[in-house]
């Protein structure tokens, strides 16, 4: 953890008369939910709380009517639901708390926020936030939004091979799926980048605005979700273990240890906009969850779209 939360007390006055709208997806996760004693620490130190549960094809915004009347917005569940929270209640101007109740919570991780629902109320609590960047991904005319990165290729299939792990592994499903992408598709990708054209043979291409993994180790390096600007990161290696030696040399970065020791298996790059397209249709993904569309996919930067809670720096949010 990069900062401190002191769970609230009963009439905590960091929380007395705040209004927080609670979010949750019900069918996130596995086993019990901690939601139920969060919210009960909200309440005891004096908040008011109001809960509202997700419904299968509801829109997210149909739960956000009166979000501008709350000081607090909680979303609970795995990152496709934070994400569509936080893209329905863009430039609203409140704090989102990515509550991690799902199963890999990527996006609570590289917010570094905690796991025991005392320091989560702490951290809703202190009100500390910090201003990022959203993704906006359009394909064929429909659009959607993500917090964490959108890809098409190796890293769509393995999420597509983990769903029917998820229940018995939990987060343990990702590693079983990335390891039977031992010889994944390749093809050829055609992208533009904000206006410019750029072709290459690879696996896949994440576009990335949050930039750690499960335990917050890097992607690669220099990824800021607050720089107004996507990486995107090219796929090239031949299996995505060949990706490993890219993942030490991000380490490495993270740990000023030096020049990079491995090269070539992947490139990264810049922009604002992101044109994805392929020679063969590829499976799409945007923070972990599969979507039944295929290239070609537009991804546009949203500026300081979300202001989430957390304990850390802005500085700690960069690879």
């Amino acid at each position: 953890m990069t900062g401190q939360t002191t769970p609230p007390s009963a009439a905590d006055p960091r929380l007395h008369g705040k209004r927080i709208l609670v979010v949750f997806n019900p069918r996130s996760g596995q086993g019990e939910s901690t939601l139920p004693e969060f919210v009960r620490r909200l309440r005891e130190a004096g908040a008011s709380v109001t809960e509202r549960e997700l419904r299968p094809d509801s829109a997210m915004t149909e739960y956000l009517g009166d979000l501008k009347s709350h000081d607090y917005l909680v979303g609970a569940g795995g990152d496709g639901t934070v994400s569509s929270l936080a893209y329905a209640a863009r430039y609203q101007n409140v704090p989102l708390l990515a509550y991690p109740a799902g199963t890999a919570n990527l996006i609570a991780q590289n917010l570094d926020l905690p796991k025991d629902p005392a320091q989560l109320a702490g951290v809703v609590a202190d009100g500390h936030a910090v201003r990022v960047d959203l993704g906006e991904v359009e394909v064929h005319g429909e659009k959607s939004g993500f917090a964490m990165l959108a890809g098409a290729g190796a890293d769509a299939a393995m999420i597509r091979d983990s769903e029917e792990l998820k229940e018995r592994f939990g987060v343990m499903a990702y590693v079983m799926s990335a390891m039977k992408q031992l010889n994944p598709k390749k093809t050829t990708f055609h992208l533009e980048l904000d206006g410019q054209q750029r072709s290459f043979e690879g696996i896949g291409v994440m576009v990335a605005n949050f930039g750690m993994a499960n335990y917050r180790l890097p992607i690669t390096s220099d990824i800021s979700p607050s720089d107004g600007r996507f990486t995107v990161v090219l796929l090239k290696a031949g299996n995505i273990l060949r990706l490993v030696p890219n993942l030490i040399d991000s380490v490495r970065a993270k740990l000023n240890l030096g020049d990079p020791l491995f090269s070539g298996n992947l490139e990264t790059l810049e922009a604002r906009t992101v044109k994805v397209d392929a020679d063969d249709p590829f499976p799409l993904q945007y923070d972990g969850e599969l979507h039944v569309q295929t290239t070609p996919f537009t991804a546009r930067i949203l500026p300081g779209a979300i202001r989430f809670l957390t304990p850390a720096r802005k500085a700690d949010l960069d690879t």
